[in-house]
């Protein structure tokens, strides 16, 4: 049997960053996403040899280890989630060793600001789930997915990315001190989404980013009590819940305004969440009739998009294509991680 599993990745439409400490445990964030058709894929197939073999499909690694309680992830190099899965999934439920292949790829590349990282971690667990019948909820998994990138590999990030892949659709997600997240799926009408889908192009700068630089001084400028970051912050916040109104009431054409408004905010949360070349096709994309974008993530590279209102798409299109931005076709998907057996 091979136990497979995908999760969505997401694109984050408002709030991003709220959801990172310090700044939720004193101010509380507020988040919109909405997950799309590209995914993190992983399957498992038991061995009986008493190994563990981890293949990365995608970046071409294939590495084996002996078939142990814990496998040290200081030698895991490009494959500590996975590993830092396996670690967990033993103590937490299997309370012994497992052997198996652990095969695992992603849609787009590491750092593209999709939420790659946290996607591939849900979509692992959800081939242990589906393997061993284990009995996690939505939010269990989620909060498994948390726990085992922030707490057990100490990678710092937020909290929304988990917990998108593991619901799947647009989502308006409140995070609290202590932890708490409370996931409020919206009700978006499908002529809304398709819409919405067809007024927002998804562009990839053909640039990717260690996320964890950008955050680590977002974490500290809060820390330190600058307060143009917190600001810059707070009006992120605001952006979220203006957005979860505009999109209920289908008034996508206040997306660009509000989303202009947003990324003229999150500029100020870090020093390198733009740079020269964002900025450019950021003006690009503006001069061609877009009325507002903002890049996906913490920033700094990977996808951008942009509201284009009327038929101004096709103009914003090719004037980014001539300055090295790549169009990404897309839909909104509803389904979260999935999970299924295969006899093949």
């Amino acid at each position: 049997m091979i136990y497979r599993s995908k999760a969505p990745l997401r694109i984050g439409l408002a709030g991003g960053g709220t959801d990172v400490s310090p700044f939720t445990d004193l101010h509380g964030g507020a988040i919109l996403n909405a997950t799309i058709n590209l995914y993190a894929y992983a399957s498992i197939v038991p061995r009986h040899d008493g190994k563990i073999v981890i293949h990365a499909a995608d970046k071409a690694k294939r590495v084996e280890y002996d078939s142990e309680e814990h496998v040290d992830v200081a030698r895991c190099r490009d494959i500590c989630l996975q590993l830092g899965v396996y670690n967990r999934i033993v103590k937490d439920f299997a309370k012994k060793p497992l052997a198996f292949e652990l095969t695992t790829s992603i849609d787009v590349a590491a750092g593209s600001g999709l939420g790659t990282s946290s996607t591939l971690v849900v979509a692992i667990i959800g081939a242990f789930v589906e393997w061993l019948k284990l009995p996690l909820g939505e939010y269990d998994m989620a909060r498994l997915a948390y726990s085992i990138e922030r707490e057990d590999l100490a990678m710092s990030g937020g909290r929304q990315d988990q917990y998108a892949a593991t619901f799947g659709g647009v989502n308006f997600m409140e995070f609290y001190a202590d932890e708490k997240v409370v996931v409020n799926p919206l009700r978006i009408r499908n002529g809304i989404l398709h819409n919405l889908e067809y007024h927002l192009p998804l562009f990839y700068t053909r640039t990717t980013r260690e996320s964890a630089s950008i955050i680590d001084e977002q974490k500290q400028n809060v820390g330190q009590n600058k307060q143009d970051a917190i600001q810059a912050t707070l009006k992120l916040k605001e952006q979220s819940f203006w957005m979860k109104e505009a999109l209920l009431k289908g008034n996508i054409s206040e997306m660009g305004e509000i989303l202009n408004h947003g990324w003229n905010s999150k500029k100020k949360m870090a020093r390198n969440i733009t740079n020269p070349y964002i900025d450019q096709l950021y003006d690009t994309a503006m001069e061609a009739g877009a009325s507002g974008g903002k890049i996906s993530g913490a920033g700094g590279g990977g996808f951008m998009f942009f509201y284009c209102p009327a038929e101004t798409k096709h103009q914003v299109i090719k004037a980014l294509a001539s300055v090295g931005a790549d169009y990404y076709r897309y839909n909104f998907v509803k389904e979260g991680v999935l999970t299924w057996t295969s006899k093949e």
